[in-house]
């Protein structure tokens, strides 16, 4: 999940296995595998970087073991 922001300032959670694709015209528009579309202040560049940090997050393992 990415916390996201939309152009009225809240806060949205979305499910960055479920983002289609994304785009910028101008205002960053965020299309949904459901058709949902959601338009975010946050830059294209922004949302690819947090989508990154997620997936890195759920390839980390849990715990280290010792």
């Amino acid at each position: 999940m990415v916390k996201l922001t939309r152009l009225n300032q809240s806060e949205v959670i979305v499910n960055a296995e479920m983002i289609e694709f994304v785009e910028a015209i101008p205002d960053t528009m965020i299309s949904m595998v459901s058709g949902k579309k959601i338009m975010v202040t946050e830059p294209v560049d922004e949302v690819i970087d947090r989508v990154l940090q997620y997936r890195k997050r759920c390839n980390e393992p849990l715990f280290s073991g010792a």
